[in-house]
């Protein structure tokens, strides 16, 4: 595989079950490389005006918001994001970009 060739998101097993492992936010990896889904709450946080809460991000990628049990899994996935160099979380809670 030529090395200028984008990763694919790569799965993975955690306790016996497939995953879609997040990778590190580092020099040449490229947005291409995580799932769809984390690609979609990226760009969603990258064209807001400043911070969002996961409310606001929820409400454009088409999470019920209204129901706390359907807004916990996006803010698992932002705080993933934060957690491998995506995104920043600030002390109030919401998220933006690193860059």
């Amino acid at each position: 595989m030529p090395t200028n060739a984008p990763r694919l998101p790569m799965p993975g097993q955690v306790g016996g079950q497939a995953v879609m492992l997040i990778p590190h936010r580092t020099a040449g990896v490229e947005e291409a490389t995580l799932p769809p889904d984390y690609q979609r709450i990226l760009a969603t946080v990258r064209q807001t005006a400043g911070p969002v809460m996961a409310r606001e991000v929820g409400e454009v990628v088409g999470v019920d918001v209204t129901v706390k049990a359907k807004l916990e899994p996006l803010r698992s996935k932002l705080v993933r994001l934060v957690d491998h160099g995506w995104l920043r979380k600030l002390p109030d809670g919401r998220f933006t970009t690193s860059l």
